[in-house]
């Protein structure tokens, strides 16, 4: 049965940095792309980053997080970390970990597979 399972979510202070994994497990991901997508309390789900499938993926990311978060993978440890650096009040959110074959559907929000999700807060 496959299940991602985030970690690294907290409190922490405007400008501070956070790093957010996600453990995969139930099947080899190396072949799946690999993301996170948010949720605000009262909003709607929003995309971040993605990497895509392979070991030299590309990323993208939304452009609110564009320059502030990196998203990373290791396939041999089937993981995917989000390195988030100076953090703003916008960004307090539950983090979720997604995969899919598919680039695209992580990025309108419809992957096959995501976790419970971690939560992020972050105070000014």
């Amino acid at each position: 049965q496959e299940q991602l399972v985030e970690s690294g979510g907290g409190l922490v202070q405007a400008g501070s940095s956070l790093r957010l994994s996600c453990v995969a497990s139930g099947r080899a991901f190396s072949g799946y792309a690999m993301g996170w997508f948010r949720q605000a309390p009262g909003k709607e789900r929003e995309f971040v980053a993605v990497i895509k499938r392979g070991g030299g993926g590309s990323t993208y990311y939304a452009d609110s997080v564009k320059g502030r978060f990196t998203i990373s993978r290791d396939n041999a440890k089937n993981t995917v970390d989000l390195q988030m650096n100076s953090l703003k009040p916008e960004d307090t959110a539950v983090y979720y970990c997604a995969a899919d074959p598919t680039l695209h559907n992580i990025v309108i929000l419809s992957p096959r597979y995501w976790g419970q999700g971690t939560q992020v807060t972050v105070s000014s």
